[in-house]
């Protein structure tokens, strides 16, 4: 596997090595022993999350607060997508900052997003669908979001307006929310 830097340190692209022929392909897409060595934690993951969406839609940008925050890993497995991971760790260096990917069947790239960090991404082709492996159980009462178009953040999403959830349009700006410390 080939680990990527990102401009937040914590943040890494993970490219599995794929064995390809006129049959179709193989890849490990994980590996308990070969994250450790590449993460440097331990990690255990303990739900699979799996989403279908159409072109334009944007599902984000959300997070867990403690002691219910999530680890992600993430990957597209159809379509593509722009996946973005906002560090909201307040003693970090890198807070209020943000890396943009891109992920598809194609590329096959996972997107390693520890806890600390808000998650979202937007569908780029007509339709995506996106698998995540995440390091706690979903929990409502923890549930928080960052609205995607948060004007200190600047991200640029590649589009100006999205189809959004309800809970999606309704979050709140980064300097308003319940974060890390």
């Amino acid at each position: 596997m080939n680990v990527v830097a990102t401009a937040i340190p914590d943040v890494l692209i993970l490219e599995p090595k794929v064995f390809g022929d006129d049959r179709g392909f193989f890849y490990e897409s994980y590996n308990e022993r070969v994250f450790l060595e590449v993460i440097g934690r331990d990690i255990q993951f303990v739900q699979d999350n799996h989403s279908r969406s159409v072109k334009g839609v944007l599902r984000g940008l959300h997070y867990q607060l403690p002691p219910m925050a999530q680890g992600k890993l993430v990957r597209c497995v159809v379509g593509e997508v722009f996946d973005v991971a906002v560090d909201i760790r307040k003693s970090s260096a890198t807070f209020g900052e943000w890396v943009g990917v891109h992920l598809s069947a194609e590329n096959k790239r996972q997107l390693w997003i520890p806890e600390g960090f808000a998650h979202g991404f937007l569908v780029l082709s007509d339709v995506a669908e996106f698998l995540y492996k995440t390091t706690n159980y979903y929990a409502p009462d923890y549930d928080r979001g960052i609205v995607w178009n948060d004007p200190d953040l600047k991200i640029d999403w590649l589009v100006s307006n999205p189809q959004l959830s309800q809970k999606d349009s309704a979050g709140s700006r980064l300097v308003d929310v319940e974060i890390f410390d």
